[in-house]
């Protein structure tokens, strides 16, 4: 069966025009100079097929639902940012292996369903701190991602290059090409994914409960194919994409108005998400998303309150439609104890049931006495205690993590099982933005999730285990 038509933006009015968002003044976007060839690029992205369609994203918008719940809990992962080379079948075979470990152990541990969504198939863009690198006194732009310019510090290279916009197009389209083909194709079978933690534990030296864990899953699994639960739910998985609407010209030219609906829809990925240096009330990508049908994102650094939360809810979401908002706290370990709990009190007293979600990732970077940026494992996870913690303390749920991971063994942040150290990081040191967990760290941190969510349910009832005996 076909997918509902989409048709193209220009063909409504439902969303504000690129030139209405561009007298905003957006924050992080190109500098293009040539803007006939920024047009062009623009008009060739209006007629490309979606990247997803409309159906999955309500989809997920559902799912999402159920999260806010208490009735599942999602692991979000991926490149911090992709790049165009790394659009290999080996590369992507490896994320996704190490998303699909991940959520093995966390399905184990909270029994409920894991919502998986890879940041994948559109993370090619970033904000910057600063608009300039200067290197020996030469001064050029900063590397913005692939999507906007390439990282050799040369003129040429850094030159802003909407051309780059339909690469990030295609590149996106074989990601997402080959990780469907994988994820129905065998590639996501449930015994696989378990050989791959089991792997983990036996090749490092892993905590005796992590060993303990893989081994009460293996008893699960035996027992299930015992008896005879070997459909089609143990061989796929439902797997979504996502990406920061970062670039306005590239997300406004990816969306369509729904046939089923008339509604717009970012058919560049099903998740999108607003970063913590874009989200301001009044600003360009806040006024755009806010016209948009896919589930939304908002990233809340430790300067957010809970005024500022609130306001953004209501804007992005008014109707207070379940699934919809989806609010990704990324506060830091040493704050989030004391910021992340008036700002989910006052949102939950406000009647709303939003996803919360933990990124203990950007609120823990650090530059070493060498100058290199990385995060600590201990700090990450530090956070995602806390993140759960605060949760207890507030009555409210857990709704899951948003990770940037690799599944190689790059180095790029220290500490972990195999205790990497400062004086490692130059050994695997691959990433053009922020670093990123390795295969072995992104695994350990899923069975400390895991943990907190056994703990978890432990204390709760679990609304999707309720079942009632039938008497005869």
């Amino acid at each position: 069966m076909f997918p509902p038509r989409l048709v193209r933006v220009s063909d409504a009015s439902r969303i504000p025009s690129l030139g209405q968002l561009h007298a905003m003044n957006p924050a992080q976007q190109p500098s293009y100079a040539d803007q006939a060839e920024l047009a062009d690029v623009i008009a060739r992205l209006r007629t490309r097929p979606p990247l997803v369609f409309a159906g999955e994203c309500d989809e997920l918008r559902t799912k999402l639902a159920a999260v806010a719940r208490g009735e599942g809990f999602v692991l979000q992962g991926g490149d911090c940012a992709e790049t165009f080379a790394g659009v290999t079948a080996a590369n992507i075979q490896n994320k996704l292996r190490t998303l699909l470990s991940m959520a093995v152990v966390m399905t184990y541990a909270a029994q409920v369903p894991i919502v998986k969504i890879g940041r994948i198939a559109g993370q090619y863009a970033k904000p910057r701190s600063k608009d300039t690198e200067t290197r020996s006194g030469v001064t050029l732009p900063a590397y913005r991602g692939d999507a906007v310019n390439g990282f050799d510090f040369t003129p040429e290279s850094r030159r802003h290059d909407p051309k780059r916009l339909l690469e990030t197009y295609n590149s996106s389209s074989a990601t997402m090409n080959l990780a469907r083909a994988l994820l129905t194709g065998g590639f996501a079978d449930l015994r696989t994914a378990h050989s791959w933690n089991a792997d983990f534990v036996r090749s490092a030296p892993v905590n005796e409960r992590y060993t303990e864990l893989v081994q009460e899953i293996e008893r699960a699994l035996a027992f299930m194919v015992s008896c005879g639960m070997d459909d089609e739910a143990m061989h796929t998985v439902d797997f979504y994409s996502s990406h920061e609407a970062l670039l306005l010209d590239y997300e406004h030219a990816m969306t369509r108005i729904d046939s089923r609906t008339h509604t717009p829809y970012d058919v560049s990925g099903h998740f999108i998400w607003i970063g913590e240096r874009t989200r301001q009330l009044d600003g360009a990508h806040v006024e755009f998303l806010r016209h948009l049908r896919n589930p939304i994102g908002i990233k809340l650094g430790p300067s957010t309150s809970a005024q500022d939360a609130l306001a953004l809810a209501d804007k992005i979401d008014p109707d207070r439609e379940p699934g919809r908002l989806t609010l990704i706290t990324r506060m830091g370990a040493g704050r989030i104890r004391t910021v992340l709990p008036p700002v989910i009190e006052e949102v939950m007293a406000s009647g709303r049931q939003p996803v919360w979600m933990c990124d203990p990732m950007h609120g823990n970077t650090f530059t070493t006495d060498n100058g290199v940026k990385t995060r600590a494992f201990s700090d990450v996870a530090d956070e995602v205690d806390g993140f759960f913690g605060v949760h207890e303390q507030c009555g409210t749920w857990p709704g899951g993590i948003h990770i940037e991971l690799t599944g190689d063994d790059v180095t790029e942040c220290v500490g972990g099982v195999d205790e990497l150290g400062e004086d490692d990081l130059g050994e695997r040191y691959e990433t053009l933005c922020d670093p990123r967990l390795n295969r072995n760290q992104s695994l350990e941190l899923a069975f400390t999730v895991a943990q907190r969510l056994t703990e978890g349910r432990i204390k709760r009832a679990n609304p999707v285990q309720e079942y009632t005996p039938k008497t005869f």
